[in-house]
């Protein structure tokens, strides 16, 4: 027999992924009480189906790749990668999809935990209707929160949905390589996963609609990862719009006009959608399957006790930058909550604008793609001035120790009027962990007269800094 329950909360979160738990830790930090509401894992995506998982599917490569590009190195390297061990480390950083250490973070942190579906039911209420169908009625005095994310798109293919298509949860967690693994998308995802599988075992097909991959970066990241995924087996195809799929047997079958792509899996990686469909936004006057119409203090238009905050509002669907939005969130939400003014200007502490100027992203291919702010087409568009500014890192003398015949490339997109960088993108082995600098200086808006004052140590990666401003000066 079913029941119900009645609670009553500051704050209520409806999602417990990484968003969602950073809201409801700065609210109880700063004082609030707080109750978090999960159908899933308590961790969400990045935890169990994004960000580790595929990262742990990928390291591997990268170690070997790093490793034979270093004579000396090279030699010790006398097998391939274990597939076995390497799915194995993987599901470590799943905790097997368990969530309990999770779950006691959560209780460990103040916070209270609703486990099932939740849904708006009107002004500051949620109602969570747990697998036997019993009810809680949670009640928040201050605010809403809604981080539940989003979701793969799926697009309108006829017979597509049909033949039991991968998407980017099933990518991560699969147990095997697929023999044949066709990829319908050449983003991010894309990308990432067409690297992994095509070393652990699949052979691998990436179908791009467009003519280059990684369409929202730099031309010239997306050219060094189709040369890299072709050297590596990887067939990838440009131009080619699918119109049908269905299964013959065991095997999948795409058809774009008169070509036929076959394989044994098909993951699509098309992009994502608001996971709003089955959320009550209609009981608020919203549109559900759309994202949460935000301002800068994440508080929803027109409703001042609604937030959407995370991959939920479409502003950047990464989970670096929900979690920045959380705490952005959940400033403004504290500040409200004690009848202060909240202040949405750039760079405020309750207001989130680095996921419109100065978003950090790095893709995990080989090589990886590191980028931050804008790109020189974004400037462009944006009618900035700008000049751009490109030097080849292999010929600093820090990449060449990293590996022979070091092959990548940085970017700086210079704003000519202010003379500071708009946006800068690496692309190369390693480039990561050169981001964080150029982060920096995006959103410190550093001058580039102060940046000759920033000396990079003699001889690593970092010295590509000063190449750039060289280049930068010499082209005046």
């Amino acid at each position: 027999m079913s029941s119900v329950q009645e609670r009553t909360y500051d704050v209520v979160v409806l999602g417990a992924g990484s968003t969602g738990e950073n809201v409801a830790d700065v609210v109880v930090r700063g004082g609030l009480s707080a109750v978090l509401v999960e159908s899933e894992l308590v961790g969400g995506e990045c935890s169990y189906w994004a960000c580790m998982p595929s990262k742990a599917l990928l390291r591997g490569t990268e170690v070997l790749a790093e490793a034979r590009a270093v004579d000396g190195a090279e030699q010790a390297v006398t097998g391939e990668q274990d597939v076995a061990a390497t799915l194995a480390r993987r599901d470590t950083f799943t905790h097997g999809w368990d969530d309990s250490s999770q779950a006691a973070w959560v209780e460990g942190a103040g916070i209270d935990l609703v486990r099932g579906t939740g849904r708006l039911a009107g002004e500051r209420t949620v109602v969570v209707t747990d697998a036997e169908g019993n009810e809680v009625r949670l009640t928040a005095r201050v605010a809403v929160a809604v981080c539940t994310g989003s979701v793969g798109k799926l697009p309108p293919v006829d017979g597509l949905a049909d033949v039991a298509p991968w998407g980017p949860r099933e990518a991560t967690s699969a147990k095997e390589a697929p023999a044949r693994l066709l990829v319908l998308g050449g983003g991010y995802v894309g990308c990432e996963m067409a690297t992994a599988w095509q070393v652990l075992g699949s052979q691998v097909t990436l179908l791009q609609r467009g003519d280059r991959l990684l369409p929202r970066s730099e031309p010239q990241a997306g050219a060094a990862v189709a040369d890299a995924l072709r050297d590596a087996g990887v067939d990838v195809v440009f131009g080619v719009d699918v119109t049908g799929a269905h299964r013959e047997g065991a095997e999948v079958v795409l058809t774009a006009g008169d070509q036929e792509y076959r394989g044994d899996e098909v993951l699509v990686a098309i992009g994502r959608a608001a996971r709003t469909t089955d959320l009550g936004l209609e009981t608020v006057e919203l549109e559900p399957g759309e994202y949460l119409p935000v301002d800068d203090t994440l508080q929803v238009d027109g409703l001042p006790w609604l937030y959407g905050v995370g991959d939920v509002n479409g502003r950047q669907l990464l989970t670096h930058m929900g979690k920045y939005q959380a705490r952005q969130a959940a400033a403004a939400i504290l500040a409200r909550s004690r009848g202060e003014e909240v202040d949405g200007a750039a760079w405020s502490p309750t207001a989130a604008t680095a996921d419109s100027a100065a978003t950090p992203s790095v893709v995990f291919t080989t090589p990886q793609v590191a980028s931050v702010g804008r790109t020189a087409a974004e400037a462009r568009e944006a009618g900035l001035p700008h000049r751009v500014v490109e030097y080849p890192l292999g010929s600093v003398a820090g990449a060449s120790l990293f590996a022979d015949g070091y092959t990548g490339t940085a970017i700086a997109v210079v704003d000519t009027e202010r003379e500071v960088l708009l946006g800068v993108t690496f692309v190369g082995p390693a480039v990561a962990e050169l981001l964080h600098a150029a982060t920096i200086a995006v959103v410190g808006e550093v001058p580039i007269a102060r940046l000759w004052h920033a000396v990079p140590a003699y001889p690593t990666m970092s010295e590509i800094w000063l190449r750039l401003l060289e280049t930068w000066r010499d082209g005046d």
